[in-house]
């Protein structure tokens, strides 16, 4: 019925606009009342059209108005609209430009600020301040394809390229691959940033085996996540290590680090996961072949609807360093152990056990750390923390430690 009701309106007004100038050139009475019963004809099909669909007639047009006024009229009434403003209003339509908006270009920009405090239990006091590092991050997608992540840190007058990478995700084989310089899987925490870790320090094993601020490597990184029995990720990195000097001689050769993580549910409320990583390298010049291996264990309990306010989690890793000169070097032994527990929403409570066989003559270093965090909110946390270290068999040193840390800006936590 639609289509027929505007098929109705078009032909009536297709025939009055051409009747019109034939009856201005032969103005005969014969025609004028020929187009009024054609009129009065195409009314009476309208009005059974518009009765057919429910709608209520047009009313008749008074004597002696305009038939063509009065047809439009019921046109507008049909159609709900005033066909004449209608198209007055799509003659002035103006059609305003969407041009691109330029801050969607831009890079998502964080700061992140860490800042520190000591005091020793004896001996003159010294150096008690201590900007560790102010970090300035930039991430962005580069194209549907690809995004990536820079990371620039600032420690006292220093300023050097912390993390610097591309990476693409959605490659054949659900592959992650990852271009540049970045902080590699060893372990858990040698991937964390060290604003973002449980304690002021990384681990006494990881820095005494893998460098002082940690494993940094630049070259290619693969990724890949699969299924069966829990969730497993595979990665494989091949690398120019930042800790070249310390670990592989300042042979300039590529390192190759392969990290396997096996994850399961527990249940609603915890989580366990245990993974082990092996990094070698070599240096002909001096017939040096260093391996290191590490065996790594968590263990997190979170309550779904409390998860804001309880929190427990247990983790730990082993590591061994083997240094070889002509094939022959001994093994040395650390690793760590930690807890912390979320007491509510603010506070966390925590405590470290570190013990490490000094890479050159295996002298024992073991340290004790508990500390304190209050979440201030997202953006700003305040730790407090107390350190009693024993080197050998040596008097045990104490130290009080404070640490503010602060961002701005986003600041999102890496994805695997």
């Amino acid at each position: 019925m639609t289509r027929t009701f505007h098929a109705a309106l078009v032909a009536a007004t297709c025939f009055i606009g051409l009747a019109a100038p034939v009856a201005a050139q032969q103005p005969t009475q014969r025609q004028v009342d020929s187009l009024r019963a054609q009129l009065r004809a195409l009314r009476a099909r309208l009005d059974s059209i518009l009765t057919a669909l429910g709608q209520r007639p047009p009313s008749p047009a008074p004597p002696g108005g305009d038939d063509l006024a009065a047809l439009r009229a019921a046109a507008a009434a049909a159609v709900g609209r005033d066909t004449l403003r209608a198209a007055d209003t799509a003659s002035e339509r103006k059609f305003v430009g969407r041009e691109r908006n330029q801050a969607q270009l831009n890079p998502e920009i964080g700061v992140t600020g860490d800042i520190r405090g000591y005091a020793t239990a004896r001996g003159v006091q010294r150096d008690n301040f201590d900007p560790r590092e102010f970090e300035i991050g930039f991430q962005s997608a580069l194209d549907p394809y690809s995004h990536t992540k820079i990371f620039v840190s600032i420690e006292g007058e220093v300023t050097s390229l912390e993390e610097g990478y591309a990476y693409w995700t959605g490659l054949p084989g659900r592959v992650r691959l990852d271009v540049g310089k970045f902080r590699q899987q060893f372990g858990e925490l040698n991937r964390w940033h060290l604003h973002a870790v449980p304690e002021t320090e990384y681990p006494l094993a990881l820095t005494s085996y893998l460098g002082e601020d940690g494993l940094v490597g630049t070259g290619i990184s693969l990724y890949r996540a699969f299924g069966g029995f829990g969730t497993h990720e595979l990665m494989a990195q091949v690398t120019r290590s930042a800790s070249d000097g310390e670990l592989f001689g300042d042979g300039g050769r590529p390192t190759y680090l392969a990290h396997l993580l096996n994850f399961w549910q527990l249940g609603r409320s915890a989580y366990m996961q245990i993974g082990g990583t092996a990094l070698y390298g070599t240096n002909p010049d001096s017939a040096l072949r260093t391996r290191v291996g590490g065996l790594e264990f968590r263990l997190t309990w979170r309550p779904p609807a409390r998860a804001l306010y309880r929190e427990w989690t247990l983790r730990g890793e082993v590591l061994a360093l083997q240094k070889e000169v002509a094939g022959v070097g001994p093994t040395r032994l650390g690793g760590y152990v930690s807890t912390t527990y979320k007491l509510n929403q603010r506070f966390i409570a925590g405590v470290r056990y570190d013990y490490v066989e000094a890479p050159e003559f295996g002298v024992i270093t073991r340290q004790v750390i508990p500390s304190l965090t209050m979440w201030q909110s997202e953006w700003v946390f305040l730790r407090a923390q107390y350190q009693l270290q024993r080197v050998a068999s040596a008097t045990a040193t104490h130290q009080l430690a404070l640490q503010a840390v602060w961002a701005i800006g986003p600041h999102k936590h890496e994805t695997y």
